[in-house]
């Protein structure tokens, strides 16, 4: 009770109703809070997908471009022209064919010396290639390579190449194609991304090959070395709210290829922070009109309870009210009930001085029934110890049939039930007795005259009579007859001994003959025969139906 007292103090019902919308407000507000950070978090993970994703589509696109070089390298390595040594022929070939795709063409031997190159003329004095580290590593790997970004002699700007290792054996120890870093920037595009998003390739020593993008990062920029070393893997995400904050990057290797692509720009989630705003205005708001609305519903649930107690104390002090009409219909449906249960309460206290009084009379009954059978059963003993069991024994017949009416309210008991009551005070005996009659009500009256002449019966019967021994039967049956001469309805009840003792008949009336015959043929208003029969007692009556029938 402490504990409910605590959490549950005495308030006004207004006060209860206002934390009770606030109680369901403030989970609600809880649970929408969630979902949004649920959602933030989700579309976070999402962006963290769509930037790898897209990191790893311009991968694709620069590993076609390296790609298609490579096969050129391929094919021109296999020229005619170039096998039989017409250096001159090759050059108007390759720079014809790829005089529309901004890419350059060179050849070179063991030690880094240029025998052609397609931006210059054939036969124009060339030097050593500026790259020789591409050079070198093509060449000790022996397959294609890419090299990182660096500052072509002949052209002047930032280029890159791709060189094609041949047999060790020929004059032309590698092709190499070469590109300015600028035509590779076409392939580099932020279309399709968010605005203030940035893309660029780097290439192995962390330098910038190409970028596009708000960063305007030029060729040859070297990348935030800060960022480098977390870029190990083949494709990812980086994020360090100190180095970018409040910005994304994503990566991918290309494949093959010793270069990366990144991308990384803001993560602006305005709609995200316009909902955050959203619901802190609207949950106030909410929590605002849920107490007011508590608040307007506790007014008008007070005034009805109010009512509705003025109703209740009226009624306590003995008034018969009318419903009061309220907006709130159980609270009618109270009104109502309150108004029956003034009216049934009249009804049951004009009852109870009715019962009060048939209990007055019933209970004189009852006394009557008492000392007279006490008289006679005083007359008959010879001891005051017989006399008491004598009395005890009919009192507790006599107390079973009165259980049976108060359970019942005095209404009225059904047949079948009375002789099973008393019959279990002998339950010893309960198999060796058959049964048998079609059941009915019988009045209050009967209930305890037929129980007392029962209970005589079967005592008898248990002490002198067939049920003291085990083979002994009783039969009990009750059963319609019609008389010509009487043409009001009969009962006929029989009590049936066999297999008992010889039957001697006594030689004088004691309580229990003048119970089981006078009694019962004055109170069912009916005739009495007993036969002492040598095989066993025979007991009818013979009386009214109306005398024992409830109507």
């Amino acid at each position: 009770m402490k504990i409910v007292a605590l959490f549950f103090p005495k308030a006004s019902i207004g006060t209860y109703l206002i934390a009770m919308a606030v109680a369901i407000a403030l989970p609600i507000f809880a649970f929408v809070t969630l979902l949004l950070l649920q959602l933030e978090d989700n579309q976070r993970s999402a962006l963290k997908r769509e930037t790898v994703q897209d990191a790893l589509a311009l991968s694709r696109i620069i590993d076609r471009q390296l790609q298609d070089m490579a096969t050129t390298l391929r094919l021109l390595s296999s020229s005619p022209e170039l096998e039989n040594g017409d250096l001159a022929s090759f050059h108007e070939r390759t720079e014809t064919a790829l005089r529309n795709n901004s890419l350059y063409v060179l050849a070179v031997d063991r030690t880094g010396r240029q025998l052609l190159n397609t931006r210059r003329p054939f036969g124009t004095p060339l030097g050593e290639m500026a790259n020789m580290a591409s050079l070198d590593a093509a060449m000790k790997s022996g397959r294609i390579e890419a090299s990182d970004v660096f500052r072509g002699r002949t052209s002047g700007d930032w280029v890159y190449i791709v060189t094609l290792p041949r047999a060790a054996d020929d004059p032309v120890a590698a092709l190499i194609i070469t590109q300015d870093a600028n035509d590779l920037g076409r392939l580099v595009t932020t279309q399709g991304l968010a605005a203030g998003w940035s893309a660029a390739v780097i290439d192995q020593s962390g330098h910038v090959v190409v970028a596009a993008g708000p960063a305007a990062l030029e060729p040859g920029t070297p990348f935030d070395p800060r960022i480098l070393p977390a870029l190990g893997f083949s494709r990812g995400v980086f994020e360090d709210k100190t180095i970018l904050p409040h910005m994304l990057l994503g990566y991918a290797q290309i494949p093959g290829w010793s270069w990366k692509t990144v991308i990384w720009g803001p993560v602006t989630q305005a709609s995200i922070l316009s909902t955050w705003r959203f619901l802190i205005i609207g949950g106030v708001a909410l929590v605002l009109v849920a107490v007011l609305a508590a608040y307007a519903v506790a007014r008008q649930v007070r005034t009805t309870i109010r009512d509705i107690a003025e109703m209740a104390k009226r009624m306590g002090d003995g008034h018969i009210v009318s419903p009061v009409e309220t907006s709130v219909i159980e609270a009618n449906q109270v009104a109502i009930a309150l108004s029956n249960a003034s009216f049934d309460r009249s009804q049951t206290e004009d009852r109870l001085r009715f019962v009060m009084h048939e209990l007055v009379h019933r209970t004189k009954n009852l006394l009557t029934l008492a000392q007279a059978m006490m008289r006679q059963l005083a007359k008959q003993a010879d001891s005051v110890e017989t006399f008491q069991a004598a009395v005890a024994d009919r009192l507790e017949g006599l107390v079973r049939s009165i259980e049976l009416l108060t359970s019942e309210q005095w209404g009225g008991v059904s047949l079948r039930r009375v002789v099973d009551i008393h019959l279990q005070a002998f339950p010893q005996s309960r198999e060796q007795i058959e049964i048998t009659g079609e059941d009915f009500v019988l009045k209050p009256d009967a209930v305890q005259n037929l129980g007392l002449a029962l209970h005589e019966l079967a005592t008898n019967s248990v002490k002198y009579g067939a049920l003291s021994v085990p083979q002994g039967r009783v039969r009990f049956e009750w059963r319609d007859v019609r008389e010509e001469d009487k043409p009001d309805a009969l009962l006929r009840f029989t009590w049936e001994e066999r297999g008992g003792p010889p039957v001697i008949e006594p030689s004088r009336t004691g309580f229990g003959t003048t119970v089981i015959k006078a009694h019962a043929a004055a109170a069912f208003r009916g005739t009495v025969e007993i036969d002492f029969l040598p095989e066993g007692l025979l007991w009818v009556l013979t009386a009214q139906r109306a005398a024992l029938e409830r109507d």
